[in-house]
């Protein structure tokens, strides 16, 4: 490759000492930041393009290692600002274009221009989310993105709070943690010696951050009960109450019940009424875990699907999954206002003054369980501004299009096996590319372990050669499959038949050997 050459007098001889705020650093700082932007221009544009790689993988010894000059290793002395601006290509150069169309690897993909450019601003504006004299505009922007978010999941103008957080796991422990103070507030004074055996329950389907919220807050996660799905991965109600009475009958207090609106690997959703049914007779905290189901809520055609959201006690949305908001972009919605405040609150003097001149209710610090927080809000409320609710429900559904023609598309073919039948729900597709090799084989062990290693086989293949990208996973008694999800506006059906013909061509030759082979 050809070595970058930059346009300007950015010569080794300049450092980061020659930037602002130098007193001369003006015109070297533009210099610097011209450039930079090229630099960012060529990545976003190579994003799209489908002729460009994904990614153009190394192993990390390799990363390690250093190449064509690229080092990780940290000097002692400063390097110049060309070098600089050489390692920020190369960071994305052998890095991973989650932006891309052929992208399926994570529920959070897309590389959306506008949302980039209100993180760019956030950056710029380096400030904090706990105090309105510090951050006026994104305080009054979170308060009426929570509205807005509250508004659509159901609940009444009187009702609702909540915070943005760093990612969804801390939206749903957030959720357990509000959901333990409600029924036990001395726990926050006392402790978990001064209360009962909790037992929380979840599906078997959910996300793992319900187990490792119980564990930080002390609960246990032996003490999470994990319910029963159907094969579809819903939550079976009927286990649900069988599981509280049990839990009631061993002498424990059940307390809380998440239900998982669009789950991590099937796509799946809970039946949240008849789950909100047996929640009030138990009178048990009701949390949906919406992070990925979330964004279906904009959809007119798709919201039936979260039926009886607005009966939860808690929501977690991430709008950084289906809503295409760069990460991280999460909320912790809460019905019963003034709870997060009442179990946060800890009137740290040098911060939450009660004398300052303004309404200091929207000092909202001090209602999370951070006291630095990073501002999130200002990419999606740009987001919103740019699209209206009515394009995020274009893109919402242009997503789950795109998961029917890949549906669809395998159903029709003979070297593809669905992992269920059903249509999709969601934008998850999960199926098993079949090798000629395992075509004529009977179902049953042997077949299962020489198909359980073929999904990994063509990943791997797939990442060095680096023009798409899809996991896989094991789930429960089914050998590992690919899941591909859809989130990413850019993707488009052309994407998901190169995507099938690419797994096929990649998958083709793949010969698994017996167990007396090895």
């Amino acid at each position: 490759e050809q070595k970058y050459k930059y346009n300007i007098a950015l010569t080794v001889s300049l450092l980061c000492l020659d930037l602002l705020p130098a007193l001369s650093g003006e015109d070297t700082t533009k210099s610097f930041f011209q450039e930079l932007v090229n630099i960012l221009l060529s990545y976003v544009c190579k994003s799209f393009r489908r002729s460009s790689k994904v990614l153009d993988f190394h192993h990390p010894h390799q990363l390690r290692e250093g190449l064509e000059g690229f080092s990780l290793e940290l000097p002692d002395q400063p390097e110049n600002l060309e070098q600089l601006l050489v390692d920020c290509r190369d960071t994305l150069k052998y890095g991973v274009k989650t932006g891309h169309p052929r992208f399926f690897n994570q529920l959070s993909s897309g590389l959306d221009v506008i949302g980039l450019a209100g993180e760019w601003l956030t950056s710029t504006a380096n400030t904090n989310m706990f105090t309105y004299e510090v951050s006026p505009v994104f305080i009054l922007m979170e308060e009426i993105l929570l509205k807005k978010m509250q508004e659509i999941v159901g609940w009444s103008e009187e009702e609702g709070d909540g915070v943005f957080c760093p990612g969804g796991t801390m939206s749903n422990l957030y959720s357990v943690l509000l959901a333990r103070y409600h029924f036990f507030p001395e726990v926050k004074t006392k402790g978990m010696t001064a209360l009962p055996r909790l037992i929380l329950f979840t599906s078997a389907h959910s996300h793992y951050s319900v187990k490792k919220s119980a564990a930080v807050l002390g609960i246990g996660s032996e003490n999470v009960v994990v319910v029963k799905c159907n094969d579809r991965g819903k939550m079976i109600p009927a286990e649900l109450e069988s599981s509280i009475i049990t839990a009631k009958d061993q002498g424990c207090v059940p307390f809380y019940v998440n239900a998982t609106a669009g789950t991590t690997v099937y796509g799946a959703f809970d039946p949240l009424n008849a789950i909100a049914d047996i929640c009030e007779s138990h009178g048990l905290w009701l949390h949906v875990d919406a992070a990925w189901g979330g964004g279906l809520l904009m959809s007119k055609r798709h919201r039936v699907k979260l039926q009886g959201i607005e009966r939860a006690w808690s929501v977690t949305w991430n709008p950084h999954k289906m809503m295409g908001a760069p990460l991280q972009c999460s909320a912790i919605l809460v019905k019963k206002r003034g709870l997060l405040k009442d179990c946060n609150q800890m009137c740290a003097e040098y911060l939450f003054q009660t004398d300052k001149h303004y309404d200091t209710s929207y000092d909202t610090g001090d209602k999370t369980i951070q006291c630095g927080r990073h501002v999130d809000v200002f990419k999606l409320w740009l987001m919103w501004k740019a699209k209206g609710s009515e394009g995020f429900e274009s893109q919402v559904n242009k997503c789950l299009e795109n998961a029917e023609h890949l549906f669809d598309n395998l159903k029709q073919r003979p070297d593809f096996e669905l992992v269920f039948k059903s249509e999709p729900e969601h934008s998850n597709v999960c199926f098993w590319y079949i090798p000629p090799s395992l075509r004529n084989m009977s179902p049953g062990p042997e077949r299962n372990r020489r198909l359980h290693e073929v999904a990994p086989k063509i990943k791997a293949k797939m990442m060095e050669q680096g023009m798409a990208m899809i996991g896989y996973q094991p789930l429960g008694d089914k050998v590992n499959f690919f899941r591909c999800v859809f989130s990413n506006p850019a993707t488009q059906t052309e994407d998901v038949d190169y995507l099938l013909e690419e797994i096929a061509s990649l998958g083709h030759d793949i010969c698994i050997r017996t167990e007396t082979d090895l």
